[in-house]
């Protein structure tokens, strides 16, 4: 069954080399994908690529097609990211996925300028807040991962006429951001003097328990699940709760496996859970899904 949810490949979460990020979106301009969000969203000190860098791959990607999308940073530290927020806003080709309240008022405040999309990091729970960011120009909100379906088919059901909704279906889960930077901590280092030890690792570094059960994932200043949240076996129960955009993360090998599935899924051409099973062996972390059924959210339940 062909189903209408548009593919959105997420912002790149980890610090890979300048060379690599250029590759890898070249790649991207060829990808069965329809929306591509871009730039920083972890720490303000990466900068193998600059603002400038990230909008000529925005146009060479909208060239090809795609929607593309700028994000902000999740959390606004200094009077350098307000800068680039206000650069972001200023630029009216591109919309800006606002993941900080801070953006919200920024792009709210705009007389000119593409409606923006609110990010997963403004933790949108009620109606009221979704009404709020359609009032400030908001056209597609990204739900907190932990929302369990009939939250999220209860919310969308009371959305604002016009405001899309978005969910992470495949990556692993953002859990928190931090003014320190673990990363560095864990190489005895200070945040301001990390030698950007983030750089070529392509998935975070793996945090286990004393049993040596992978836990969390480290990303600098951010903690991520050490299980990939997958949702490509529930596209059929996405699609019934009214998501209108599916996200899958970038992660170091196999995204764009990962993207022929969901595409394959999306347009009919597989059946969800075979889609699945064909990228099953294909992630960095052992797969769960158990906020989208009300559970732990580092359990896997089979769709």
């Amino acid at each position: 069954m062909t189903m209408t949810m548009k593919l959105a490949l997420g912002p790149l979460a980890y610090y890979w080399p300048r060379n690599a990020v250029l590759d890898f979106y070249a790649d991207v301009a060829a990808a069965p994908v329809d929306i591509v969000y871009l730039g920083e969203t972890v720490c303000s000190r990466r900068h193998e690529l600059r603002l400038d860098d990230w909008l000529e791959i925005a146009a060479m990607l909208a060239d090809r097609g795609k929607e593309t999308v700028l994000s902000t940073l999740p959390l606004i530290e200094a009077e350098a990211d307000l800068r680039l927020v206000r650069r972001l806003a200023a630029q009216q080709r591109f919309r800006v996925e606002a993941n900080d309240i801070g953006a919200v008022r920024v792009l709210g405040a705009r007389a000119l300028g593409p409606p923006f999309v609110a990010g997963a990091s403004l933790s949108v729970y009620s109606a009221q807040m979704l009404a709020l960011l359609a009032r400030e120009g908001a056209t597609r909100w990204v739900s907190p991962p932990e929302l369990p379906s009939t939250a999220l088919a209860a919310l969308v059901a009371r959305a604002p006429d016009g405001i899309e909704t978005e969910v992470l279906a495949h990556g692993r889960l953002p859990l928190a951001y931090s003014a320190r930077c673990f990363t560095a901590r864990h190489h005895g280092l200070q945040k301001d003097a990390c030698e950007y030890r983030c750089l070529g690792v392509a998935d975070g570094l793996e945090l286990k328990t004393r049993e040596g059960e992978p836990f969390l994932a480290i990303n600098g200043t951010q903690t991520q699940s050490a299980g990939v949240y997958t949702l490509l076996a529930e596209l059929p129960g996405l699609a019934a709760a009214g998501v209108a955009v599916v996200r899958v993360s970038p992660q170091g090998e196999g995204t764009f496996d990962v993207l022929a599935a969901f595409r394959d899924a999306i347009d009919g051409r597989r059946a969800p859970g075979d889609a699945w099973a064909s990228i099953a062996t294909r992630l960095p972390g052992a797969p769960c899904n158990g906020f989208w059924h009300g559970r732990p959210g580092a359990d896997y339940v089979v769709a």
